[in-house]
């Protein structure tokens, strides 16, 4: 079973549509507009992840809603948790697939941290709420000792660090802009 949608609150919808569908290549499908409880009102926008009409991430685009000057919209700002705790991780099927996402969000004008977790390879960036983003593919298999390790960690109550990265990269935007500027 898979999630049908995850929601959250846009600081700015022009610029997350921007960032969803343009350069991230999500498909605005439907809204909604309705009251809300407490008072306002909003319009709550569903893009289509995978071409199908199964999983969509959406978002609300709040109107007079009491106390809105408040709002924080990056998720672990709001619950006071370090940068990146709580992420939205997007699957992709294939390296070439994680590459062009990558140099998608680039060519965008986005910092991109790439990472290679040994059992998966992502790639992050951040939504103009702030949010984490991350495109990832499972590059290995689960064996019956990943679960039991998972299972022992239940338990533990210090640290028993993971093995590192196989590999950490950054791509900043500017270096890639550079290398556009020099071969041209």
């Amino acid at each position: 079973m898979s999630y049908h949608h995850l929601a959250m609150a846009a600081r700015d919808m022009t610029a997350i549509h921007d960032f969803y569908e343009r350069i991230t290549g999500f498909e605005l499908v439907k809204v909604e507009i309705a009251p809300m409880m407490g008072g306002g009102w909003g319009k709550h926008f569903f893009y289509r992840m995978d071409g199908d009409d199964s999983s969509f991430i959406a978002f609300w685009e709040l109107n007079e809603v009491p106390g809105a000057e408040a709002h924080e919209f990056n998720l672990n700002k709001a619950a006071h948790m370090p940068p990146g705790t709580n992420h939205f991780a997007f699957a992709v099927h294939s390296a070439e697939e994680l590459d062009a996402r990558r140099d998608q969000w680039n060519a965008a004008g986005l910092d991109v941290l790439e990472i290679d977790h040994n059992w998966c390879r992502s790639i992050y960036t951040r939504d103009p709420n702030g949010n984490m983003v991350e495109f990832c593919l499972t590059t290995g298999t689960f064996t019956e000792a990943d679960r039991a390790r998972a299972l022992a960690a239940l338990d533990e109550r210090t640290m028993n660090p993971s093995p590192p990265p196989a590999s950490m990269r950054q791509w900043l935007a500017r270096d890639r802009a550079q290398a556009e500027t020099r071969s041209a």
